[in-house]
C-alpha cells in the first residue's frame, strides 16, 4: 500500500478519483484549495490536508488540478517529496510541454483515461449514463513511464486502474503518442468534428424538421456510420452515401488537415491548453 497526496481532490476529476482511492487500502492526504472544492470533500466527510504537511509524507503524488495550473503546482509541491516518490500526472500536455520541475531521484508517470467505448458491453442502466467512466462504465487507459523505471511503472499502473476503475485494458505507450492520442485526435479532430455533427441537428431542426425526429434520425445513423467504419458491422456505405462524402470533405475539410498531427502543431496546441490561451 501506497501513501498518496492527491492535489485537487474536490475537483471534477479529483471527485472521481477521491471516491474509488476511499475504497483502496492506501493512506491518502486530500489536498483541495478552492471553496467549491473544499465543499465537495466536506459532502464526502472529508476535511482536506495542506499540501506541505501531506507531500513530505507521501511516496506518490497525484496532479489532478486543470493543466493551466500543472507547472505551478508541480513547482510548489513535487520539490517537498521524499526521494524514490512517483508523480503521477493525468495530462500529457504539461510533461510533454516540459513544465514538470527537473528531480533526477523521484519518478514521474503519466496516465489519462481512454473513457468508456461507444461500443460495450454494458448492461447496467448506471454503468451506461457513465460517459466519462471511473465510477460503473469500464474503460481501458493510456501510461507513459516519464522518467523512472520499470518498477515505477508497474506501481503506476497499478494505482491508475484503481483511480480510474473499472479498468480493462492498460495500454503502454509514449507521452508524445499520449499528446498525439490528445489533443490532436480525440480533441483538435474528433471533439471538432463531433461539434459540428451537433450544429448540423441544429440546422436541421431550424430548417424544420420536427426535433425530436432530427435527434433520432443523427443518432441511429451515427451509430450504424460507428459500425461501418470502425468495423462493428459486416457493411459498407451506399454508392451514394460514399459519393456524398467525397463531395463534402472538400466543403467541410481543408486540404491539409492532417498537420495537426505534426510534432510543431501539437506543440502548439499544448503551449495554449497549458498557457491558459
Amino acid at each position: 500500500m501506497s501513501t498518496i497526496t492527491l492535489m485537487g481532490a474536490g475537483g471534477k476529476m479529483g471527485c472521481r478519483i477521491t471516491d474509488n482511492l476511499r475504497k483502496s487500502g492506501h493512506t491518502v492526504y486530500y489536498v483541495e484549495v478552492a471553496p467549491q472544492g473544499i465543499g465537495n470533500l466536506a459532502k464526502r466527510g472529508i476535511k482536506p490536508t495542506a499540501a506541505d504537511m501531506a507531500v513530505p509524507k507521501s511516496d506518490v503524488l497525484i496532479l489532478a488540478v486543470p493543466d493551466r495550473a500543472i507547472e505551478q503546482v508541480s513547482h510548489a509541491t513535487v520539490p517537498l517529496l521524499p526521494k524514490g516518490a512517483l508523480v503521477m500526472v493525468l495530462d500529457p500536455a504539461a510533461p510533454y510541454g516540459e513544465e514538470l520541475p527537473k528531480r533526477a531521484d523521484i519518478a514521474y508517470f503519466v496516465t489519462h483515461p481512454c473513457h468508456p467505448p461507444v461500443i460495450n458491453d454494458e448492461t447496467d442502466p448506471e454503468a451506461k449514463q457513465d460517459f466519462f467512466g471511473g465510477i460503473k462504465a469500464k474503460q481501458h487507459i493510456v501510461c507513459a513511464l516519464m522518467q523512472g523505471d520499470d518498477k515505477d511503472y508497474e506501481r503506476g499502473v497499478a494505482i491508475a486502474r484503481e483511480i480510474f476503475a473499472p479498468v480493462m485494458r492498460a495500454h503502454r505507450i509514449t507521452v508524445e503518442q499520449m499528446a498525439i492520442l490528445e489533443p490532436a485526435m480525440s480533441e483538435t479532430v474528433a471533439a471538432t468534428l463531433l461539434l459540428t455533427i451537433r450544429e448540423a441537428l441544429d440546422e436541421a431542426i431550424k430548417a424544420g424538421v420536427p426535433e425530436q425526429a432530427a435527434w433520432d434520425f443523427m443518432l441511429g445513423h451515427i451509430w450504424v456510420d460507428i459500425g461501418i467504419m470502425f468495423g462493428g458491422c459486416d457493411a459498407k456505405l451506399s454508392d451514394g452515401a460514399r459519393k456524398a462524402v467525397e463531395r463534402a470533405r472538400k466543403v467541410l475539410l481543408q486540404p491539409d488537415w492532417k498537420r495537426v498531427f505534426s510534432i510543431d502543431y501539437i506543440k502548439e496546441e499544448i503551449k495554449a491548453i497549458t498557457k491558459g490561451e
